[in-house]
């Protein structure tokens, strides 16, 4: 969890947690919010795991929503799709976790 934490200190960006509201069957596991910049982490989520689960949890959140961060940042290109860039958020938080990696 520090890997990632770690970079969203450098970056100046902070990490809470926070009740995301209820989504019905989808789960918003974290957003991004450009204006802090701030991480929040979806607390409904998280209150429903084992310590175990929850710092993996974390890293994903955290890695998954820098990616969004280096994309406002313009560090790396905005992908045109969607889609592609939720599949790339998700890729960078695997390669922080040390899952996925290439």
């Amino acid at each position: 969890m520090n890997r990632a934490l770690a970079l969203a200190r450098e970056y100046g960006v902070a990490v809470e947690f926070a009740d995301l509201g209820d989504w019905g069957v989808d789960e918003l596991r974290s957003e991004y919010d450009p204006a802090g910049p701030v991480i929040r982490i979806n607390m409904r989520v998280a209150e429903q795991m084992t310590p175990e689960e929850l710092g993996e949890f974390v890293v994903l959140c955290v890695g998954h929503e820098l990616y969004h961060h280096r994309e406002h940042l313009g560090e790396i290109p905005r992908l045109e799709e969607r889609k592609e860039r939720e599949l790339a958020a998700n890729e960078f938080a695997r390669r922080l976790l040390g899952l996925n990696l290439r």
